[in-house]
């Protein structure tokens, strides 16, 4: 038995990264999953390496700045399972700028991405939780800096603090329906993006973490997966960070 046994998942930027690692896990705890993104190949290859491991997913290719492409998400996982049961809103971009650097294309993507990308996903995944009247979980990925301030990520934190809040509202706005939602707040995680900064940058973000290394993908994935079951049947509005102590000090 897995933990989420019998139920339909997307995961939103799930073609590389942390997406990725949910992907992986929610299929191997049981989950029927959706991988998602804008890359194609590398959407076949999660997939087809999903199924060579014994688990079920199929690729819909979505834009999270595209309504039309999140409104077709759903209707094409619904097509396909006949319900949704888990949306993982995971998909986001980085960009550095103090405040007065941002320009107003940089702060027009960041937002449009990593906050109303994740209300879009949020809105249709509550929408079709609604009609099928069982309920559902959604799994928002927020940051540390959803909490912490941090020189040089203003757009950013902008945005990942936006998706507090809303993934907040949500959580509380549809318990009675047994629609829950909550976020994760990663610390810096190492993936091939970070791997391939100078090694002194590599090795400074290393120590603001007082566990003294970086996070894995995975372990990010073992929390969307635990807050996306039914272990976590008690627990909407919140966010779990996975930091290393990060915001701890």
């Amino acid at each position: 038995m897995g933990r989420l046994d019998n139920k339909v998942c997307i995961v939103t930027g799930s073609t590389s990264g942390i997406g990725e690692a949910c992907a992986k896990d929610m299929a191997r705890e049981g989950g029927t999953v959706v991988v998602s993104g804008r890359k194609e190949k590398e959407g076949a290859r999660v997939v087809d390496e999903i199924t060579k491991a014994g688990g079920k997913a199929i690729f819909v290719r979505a834009d999270v700045t595209s309504e039309d492409d999140i409104r077709n998400l759903v209707a094409k996982t619904v097509e396909a399972f006949g319900r949704l049961d888990v949306m993982v809103a995971n998909s986001g971009i980085g960009l550095v700028g103090a405040p007065h650097e941002v320009t107003m294309a940089d702060w027009d993507i960041m937002i449009a991405t990593n906050l109303t990308g994740v209300f879009l996903c949020d809105k249709y995944a509550v929408e079709q939780m609604l009609k099928q009247e069982t309920g559902g979980a959604i799994v928002n990925t927020g940051s540390i800096h959803s909490f912490v301030a941090k020189e040089g990520v203003t757009a950013y934190a902008a945005a990942k603090g936006g998706v507090r809040m809303l993934t907040r509202t949500v959580g509380i706005s549809y318990p009675q329906k047994g629609i829950r939602a909550n976020f994760v707040a990663p610390g810096y995680i190492d993936t091939p993006l970070l791997s391939a900064l100078p090694p002194e940058a590599y090795e400074a973000l290393k120590q603001l973490h007082p566990v003294g290394r970086l996070g894995r993908a995975e372990e990010v994935a073992k929390a969307v997966t635990f807050l996306a079951s039914d272990d976590a049947s008690f627990i909407t509005g919140t966010g779990l960070l996975i930091d290393g102590g990060y915001t701890a000090v």
